[in-house]
């Protein structure tokens, strides 16, 4: 038999833990498109732009997936690769940029949110070398100048990332040297 005890320690567990849930979910942002409409989570339209369009085509995405792998970070951005379903080339590279707050060490298995600017890249661009996904989401972080970007924003197992308006804004890193 359950005593009165263990009951009213159950609900209150219960209570605590709904009441954060309910918070991390007021924290995570809407996901903007470019007209100002809220865009839900669709791993599916991403994956066919991915097969249908060419290089560099843009739009505004909201992904959901697992991270399949973690790639170097550099010049301040991290850059992994989510799983967006069960055949291997749903997949998605994910650019965060450390400026606008720092994420958890991304790692393998981590679930991740995404919602920003998803670029086909299946051949470099002036600098930009193609993604090893053949696709990237990148601008998942607030932006500090709405009127010309809309904002994005990250959740990496749990945590809102990207989100950081005090300390927003380009920081200078050390260029390698050359020889």
């Amino acid at each position: 038999m359950i005593s009165k005890v263990t009951k009213v320690i159950s609900l209150f567990l219960f209570a605590s833990i709904a009441s954060s849930l309910s918070a991390l979910a007021d924290q995570v942002p809407d996901c903007l498109g470019t007209d100002g409409s809220v865009l839900g989570i669709d791993n599916q339209q991403v994956l066919d732009w991915k097969t249908s369009t060419p290089n560099q085509f843009e739009a505004r995405a909201h992904v959901s997936g697992v991270i399949d792998q973690v790639y170097p970070d550099h010049s301040g951005h991290h850059h992994f690769e989510i799983s967006m379903g069960g055949d291997p080339s749903a997949t998605l590279e994910v650019i965060y940029n450390e400026d606008f707050g720092p994420n958890p060490q991304a790692q393998v298995g981590m679930q991740v949110e995404a919602c920003g600017d998803y670029i086909t890249s299946t051949a470099s661009s002036g600098p930009y070398p193609e993604s090893p996904a053949g696709a990237i989401i990148h601008w998942v972080h607030m932006s500090p100048n709405l009127e010309k970007h809309p904002s994005g924003f990250m959740v990496l197992n749990g945590q809102v990332c990207g989100q950081d308006t005090e300390n927003a804004g380009p920081k200078q890193y050390p260029q390698p040297r050359r020889r």
